[in-house]
């Protein structure tokens, strides 16, 4: 299992829209400004993300991109798994035909736990918590550099 940019940037965008979930579609070129990511790329994003019902849009000039569903409802596992596939991170775990020595091998036990938890902790974690984390960082910077401004 690796996390690609595919998984990084659609997580980034559905942040992005989260912050928005109430406000209405938000326009791609907007997100990709306020995450510093390619349109490009994220163009290539929507589509597995409106495929799998994560996101939807609404055309014409006031449209955009929108969550599907409310923000604590998605979990980054989901978005993870939807882009990068549901494999373990070794193919022994997923498919332990592929090797021999799978029934008695010494280290697989380590890799079926390390995808469990990985599993187990991207599960827990939904957008809406990374939207509040990332809205808290921020403040904290904005009021740093407020703060570390002169008065005048």
């Amino acid at each position: 299992m690796r996390i690609t940019t595919r998984s990084r940037y659609a997580t980034r965008m559905l942040v992005e829209l989260a912050l928005h979930h109430d406000l209405g579609p938000v326009q791609l070129g907007e997100i990709a400004k306020k995450q510093k990511l390619s349109v490009k790329y994220l163009e290539q994003l929507i589509i597995p993300l409106k495929k799998a019902g994560l996101i939807k849009s609404h055309r014409g000039a006031k449209g955009g991109y929108f969550l599907a569903r409310p923000p604590e409802e998605i979990t980054v596992w989901e978005v993870v798994s939807l882009l990068e596939g549901d494999e373990a991170v070794t193919p022994c775990v997923s498919y332990p035909d592929l090797c021999e020595m799978s029934p008695v091998c010494p280290t697989r036990d380590v890799w079926d736990l390390l995808t469990e938890v990985i599993r187990d902790t991207l599960s827990r974690i939904t957008i809406a918590d990374l939207a509040r984390k990332y809205q808290e960082r921020l403040a904290r910077m904005d009021s740093s550099s407020a703060s570390a401004s002169p008065s005048g």
